[in-house]
């Protein structure tokens, strides 16, 4: 028998980034063909609404599969993306946004994502997800595919420096994707980088660490975040958003920052 098989792989954030598995093709004895399988891909940068909150979500899918939605708010549900035809499924982790808590005082929590996709044009999943606090959140998302997913990538595009929305601290990131800040309110240090391994889709992976950090913030000293992240050009100022998790000895933390280019 002969076995013919195929990996497709498609591409936040971000915001706004999926894992698609093999199929295979076999031909027994006699010249009989066996059925293929054709995987949908997850890939781009997504949005749409929340039913349960009526809040924005959404979604950044790199083509190494890794896949986080997240909602205006700054909620994150965070996971490797698998597609078998059209099938998406999702195992995730839930993280409020930093410092803000889920309503039982938990950060984080466990679940799933599961729906469809279509290639290029939309997701439909439900999400089902228990805090560690025991609180239960569910929702219903239809996602739109943005054609922001399809500009090139790279770390020359998003060097230059950017101003968080939240916190007010300037990041800089040079043409290697290093990137740096400080901020005089919090103290914290970031040290980190960003690149892309995808160059012909708008998704970035990121990495950093603070140091320094005084008061509320203190707790995410020596925490090494990921996650994704997505450039919009189409604003202006241009706008990085960036989202990531990390844990320490401790707890899980998540933080989605939208930086505004200068």
């Amino acid at each position: 028998m002969r076995t013919y098989c195929s990996r497709l792989i498609g591409v936040p954030g971000a915001v706004t980034a999926a894992l698609l598995l093999s199929s295979c093709n076999s031909s027994g004895l006699g010249g009989l063909t066996g059925s293929t399988t054709s995987n949908e891909s997850a890939t781009g940068l997504w949005s749409g609404t929340d039913s349960a909150t009526s809040l924005g979500v959404s979604a950044l899918i790199d083509s190494a599969g890794q896949a986080i939605f997240f909602r205006t708010d700054g909620v994150q549900f965070v996971g490797p993306a698998q597609v078998s035809g059209s099938t998406l499924a999702v195992t995730v982790n839930g993280y409020s946004n930093f410092p803000a808590a889920f309503s039982d005082g938990s950060t984080y929590g466990l679940g799933t994502v599961n729906g469809t996709v279509t290639t290029g044009s939309t997701i439909s999943a439900t999400l089902a997800l228990t805090t560690n606090g025991g609180t239960a959140l569910s929702g219903t998302w239809t996602l739109t595919f943005s054609s922001l997913s399809n500009n090139s990538s790279s770390t020359g595009a998003v060097s230059g420096n950017y101003t968080d929305s939240t916190t007010g601290a300037v990041v800089s990131i040079n043409s290697n994707g290093v990137m740096t800040s400080q901020n005089p309110a919090t103290g914290c240090v970031l040290n980190g980088s960003i690149s892309t391994s995808d160059s012909s889709h708008n998704i970035y992976q990121v990495a950093y660490s603070y140091g320094n950090c005084t008061g509320t913030y203190v707790a995410l000293n020596g925490v090494q975040f990921t996650g994704l992240a997505t450039l919009n050009p189409s604003v202006s100022p241009v706008q990085l958003i960036m989202a990531v998790s990390g844990a320490s000895s401790t707890n899980k933390y998540g933080i989605v920052s939208t930086l505004n280019g200068s």
